[in-house]
């Protein structure tokens, strides 16, 4: 199944540009006016990773595959979306399907792009989307709880499990605060993976920022303010310029490289961006290289060596004997593999090896 990271935020924030910018295209509709983006588009993005350049560029293989995450752009939100305004309940739908979410908050003042609160307030614009996150869990819970009464009254002990998780929930939304503050376990998560609360995702704040301030975004007053709010809910902001994003996808790699320079920056926002959004899933990388092909795969932090051999193929893992494995720092000191394994670098691990980040490896089976 693949990764897939919602773009969120209020109408005229910037979110289509942002989409565009990240996928190269202009597949979604940039528009100053509410509800541009009515269906939502779907880019495939790799992410930028120079381990797997580094691979590429050395090995030279005849296929290369890097990591990959979708980024979905879904409508603005308005207030009042959790009650079907501007389509609201059609959009909150879309939410629900992907995994984490990308805030985009407003933080730029342009006159001829209009704000639909006309006002410039990342303090309010957050508040505004995430009350409507909250006000339609709220309703999912409370539909959950009746539906689980009059199993709960007959001694169903599923019902009674789940209903004392959703109360929790429920406590917690009532009060203004989101499900990911109601103290969950991971297994009380499993129990309300059919739900799809909004509120249990993941957030990233994308703050939007003026061009003046793209090279020094902490002084920019809306993004300080922006990125206080991120800190305060345990989450994390990234300034980016929607417009020079917008400007920097039309450009080849030498003159990307050169407009960038002439910024200051060393990379585009949104690599910070997709590489954040793919920390953010939880995911972590190991690569299989070879002169075939070189392949970046994503897997959870935590899996297993002979879990990760499935991802490959499920024969792979059910006659795992061992994986090689040599540290992609290794790699790059010795400048391959083949010379990291020289110096004694591979190292042969079974089946309780927890795959590190950056690992490269190579898979022995049997079937």
């Amino acid at each position: 199944m693949p990764l897939q990271c919602g773009i969120v935020g209020l109408p005229n924030a910037g979110k289509s540009t942002i989409f565009n910018a990240l996928t190269r295209s202009a597949a979604a509709q940039a528009a100053n006016y509410p509800f541009c983006t009515i269906e939502p588009n779907v880019g495939v993005v790799p992410v930028p990773d120079p381990r797997f350049d580094f691979l590429v560029e050395t090995i030279q293989p005849k296929n290369r595959v890097p990591a990959t995450v979708e980024f979905v752009d879904i409508a603005g939100l308005v207030k009042g979306a959790a009650q079907g305004e501007g389509l609201g309940n059609q959009f909150l739908d879309h939410i629900r399907r992907v995994h984490a979410v990308l805030h985009v908050v407003r933080c730029f003042s342009d006159p001829n792009v209009s704000h639909v609160a006309g006002k410039i307030s990342p303090k309010d614009d957050v508040e505004t989307i995430e009350l409507e996150l909250i006000l339609s869990d709220l309703e999912q819970v409370q539909k959950r709880l009746e539906h689980l009464a009059k199993k709960k009254k007959a001694g169903d002990k599923d019902a009674i499990a789940l209903a004392a998780v959703l109360e929790r929930i429920q406590e917690s939304l009532q009060t203004g605060q989101p499900a990911s503050k109601a103290g969950l376990s991971a297994e009380e998560r499993l129990l309300l993976r059919d739900l799809m609360l909004l509120t249990l995702k993941p957030v990233l704040f994308i703050g939007n920022i003026d061009e003046e301030f793209v090279a020094a975004p902490e002084k920019s007053p809306y993004f300080q303010e922006l990125e206080k709010l991120a800190q305060a809910r345990g989450s994390e902001a990234i300034p980016l310029s929607g417009k020079i994003e917008a400007e920097l996808a039309q450009l080849s790699p030498e003159e990307e490289k050169e407009f960038l320079r002439g910024l200051g920056l060393k990379e585009p926002g949104l690599h910070r961006v997709i590489r954040k959004a793919y920390a953010l899933l939880g995911y972590i990388t190991f690569f299989t290289a070879g002169e075939n092909e070189v392949r970046a795969w994503n897997i959870l932090r935590g899996t297993t060596a002979p879990q990760a051999a499935g991802i490959i193929h499920s024969d792979i893992e059910r006659g795992f004997i061992r994986a090689e494995v040599t540290p992609f720092a290794a790699i790059q000191e010795y400048g391959s593999e083949k010379k990291a394994r020289e110096a004694g670098k591979m190292r042969l691990e079974g089946k309780d090896y927890i795959v590190e980040d950056g690992d490269v490896i190579y898979f022995r089976f049997n079937v």
